[in-house]
């Protein structure tokens, strides 16, 4: 079994970075898979990017603290969330400058990254795509077996990202079917 905080993962295991991406907090969460599928909390934490001077800082900050994740716990596999339409325009573009610049660091590094919707991701953990934060902080917390943990909301969306890229890549292993085709179908 994994150590919690573990730099490695076990032989056979996969690690898994989930990120939640944010213009103010980005959450970062990471899982070990074992080859039977268990999945074990690594680390999470929220790369808080407020101290910057100005936005580009932001970004800035943003790709550092994620280079920093990827040197220490050498991730196999990355997942991120998708843009959601916020009812701000600009909200919503800091929110894909954010993400865009998570995804330029982590293709940079030669790392494959899989994206998932907010709602797939709800869906995934909790069986339905409309649940509510505390759901899924709950099953995140259920599902890594981490009953009594007091987890940062944009973490725990993080872990949440990478628990469903575990069970996707589950289920397309088991079914044959690509990953990919799995996120269009909504599965």
């Amino acid at each position: 079994m994994s150590i919690p905080g573990s730099r490695t993962p076990d032989p056979g295991a996969t690690r898994i970075l989930g990120i939640d991406p944010g213009s103010q907090r980005t959450g970062i969460g990471l899982v070990d898979v074992a080859p039977g599928g268990r999945c074990t909390y690594v680390h999470a934490t929220a790369l808080k990017l407020l101290d910057a001077d100005d936005f580009p800082a932001r970004l800035g900050l943003l790709c550092e603290g994620l280079d920093a994740i990827i040197d220490e716990f050498r991730p196999d596999h990355v997942a991120i969330e998708t843009v959601f339409m916020d009812k701000s325009a600009t909200s919503a573009l800091k929110l894909g400058h954010a993400r865009g610049a998570a995804i330029a660091t982590v293709v940079r590094r030669g790392l494959k990254i899989s994206e998932y919707a907010p709602r797939l991701i709800k869906q995934s953990l909790v069986g339905r795509g409309a649940a509510d934060k505390q759901q899924v902080q709950h099953m995140v917390r259920l599902l890594l077996n981490m009953p009594d943990a007091k987890l940062q909301a944009d973490a725990a969306d993080a872990l949440a990202v990478a628990l469903t890229h575990a069970h996707m890549s589950a289920t397309a292993a088991r079914t044959g079917v690509a990953t990919a085709q799995l996120r269009r179908r909504g599965a």
